[in-house]
């Protein structure tokens, strides 16, 4: 279990975390999500002890020493990656600093190449990969040893949508095996469908935590999407509809002022006969990230 309670970091006049608490057990995935400079970089150099800072970091009920970090992954958001060793230097490199012999990471490496789909092979040259390529490299390196503790900040930045479904998946296989994961993502339909919990962060400060599930629920069900044949004027003179989004051809998005108007809006809008879709939701993670970023410091 890793263990955060009462984070706080200054830099100068400046409050980079405060009071930041949150937990992240094993078999689980938590996304830290908040826009640039709300803290989330800084969270993850704080448990990494890359900086000083005021509160309690454990792992296993451990400080977080030197042995732990053999069991952490980490993926910085910079790539840090020496492009004049060839694959296989880099990241049986990186492996003995996690304390995993080359001998054991070398018979490794085909299967991860091949698993990532990186375009190269062992013996080329780091700087002769693209980017992309690059990247799925360093990911290798994150995950080659087997961490307890996964640390991935930004990990989907600047894949295709084939590449980011293989780090999906690796995602998955890693939780599948015991490990606690932490992400940052601003892709907030990353979020929804790898994450068992989140935590949002602004200004340094927690303004959302929970599961997905229970997140989403805290704002209620304003969300209904009808399949209809009436048109986006009419739907926008239905009782508690405060606007109107057309989807597609007959597919509307109405929303709502109060979760409770879905049963008077059915009637109004169906007179008891079939409609073909009616269906109340909560707002999606992108509409909430929008609407919390947005609002002042409780």
């Amino acid at each position: 279990m890793l263990d955060i309670a009462h984070l706080h970091k200054q830099f100068g006049s400046v409050t980079a975390l405060d009071d930041v608490t949150f937990s992240v057990a094993p078999g689980q995935i938590m996304g830290l999500i908040g826009q640039n400079g709300a803290g989330k970089s800084t969270t993850f150099h704080s448990i990494l002890n890359f900086l000083h800072y005021d509160g309690q970091i454990s792992w296993q009920n451990q400080p977080i020493t030197e042995t732990v970090f053999n069991e952490i992954g980490y993926l910085p958001e910079e790539r840090s990656l020496m492009p004049k060793l060839t694959v296989e230097q880099q990241i049986v490199y990186l492996a003995e600093l996690k304390n995993r012999p080359a001998k054991e990471i070398r018979p490794k490496i085909d299967d991860w190449l091949k698993r990532f789909a990186v375009k190269g092979n062992r013996k080329d040259k780091i700087k002769s990969l693209s980017k992309g390529n690059q990247q799925k490299v360093q990911l290798i390196c994150t995950l080659i040893h087997e961490p307890k503790l996964i640390i991935l900040d930004e990990p989907f930045s600047g894949l295709d949508p084939v590449n980011a479904d293989l780090l999906k998946q690796a995602i998955l296989d890693a939780k599948a095996a015991g490990a606690a994961i932490i992400f940052s993502s601003h892709d907030m339909e990353n979020v929804a469908s790898l994450c068992d919990s989140l935590v949002m962060l602004k200004n340094g400060q927690v303004v959302l935590s929970g599961t997905v599930e229970a997140v989403r629920a805290q704002f209620g069900k304003t969300e209904l999407f009808v399949t209809t044949d009436q048109t986006q004027a009419q739907l926008a003179q239905l009782p508690h509809v405060t606007d109107v989004h057309q989807l597609h051809q007959r597919q509307y998005l109405l929303h709502l002022d109060t979760p409770d108007a879905g049963p008077e809006v059915f009637e109004a809008l169906t007179h008891g006969q079939y409609i073909e879709e009616f269906r109340q939701q909560p707002p999606t993670l992108d509409e909430i990230f929008r609407l919390k970023a947005g609002e002042p410091n409780a």
